[in-house]
């Protein structure tokens, strides 16, 4: 059984609808629920079924794939963009031994 993690789901729902330029209301008023709903979503607070999965794709134009896992493969940089959404939040002193680790792979020229 995969457990899901609602509070990374909310977010990457949030980050598709602000990218979109759609408020809360707009996204609650398009799947026919409250505003209420979609904030408890957004932040983690409750799960989100798949109907309603479907619904905020479909409104937010992005793929079930991205929101629940944080990577689509179908575009060319999934990894690029699901290391840097690792990356978000990492204080300081975790993005330097980070970049200690990748800087020689990049560099390898193997």
């Amino acid at each position: 059984m995969v457990g899901y993690d609602y509070g990374m789901i909310g977010k990457r729902i949030r980050k598709a609808r602000e990218e979109k330029g759609i408020t809360q209301e707009a996204l609650a008023e398009s799947m026919d629920v409250s505003n209420a709903y979609v904030s408890k979503i957004e932040r983690g607070k409750t799960s989100v079924n798949l109907d309603n999965l479907g619904k905020i794709c479909a409104v937010l134009e992005t793929s079930t794939e991205y929101i629940l896992t944080g990577t689509n493969t179908a575009t060319g940089n999934y990894m690029r963009n699901e290391i840097m959404e690792m990356l978000e939040g990492c204080p300081p002193h975790k993005i330097r031994l980070i970049a200690q680790v990748i800087k020689p792979i990049v560099e390898y020229k193997g």
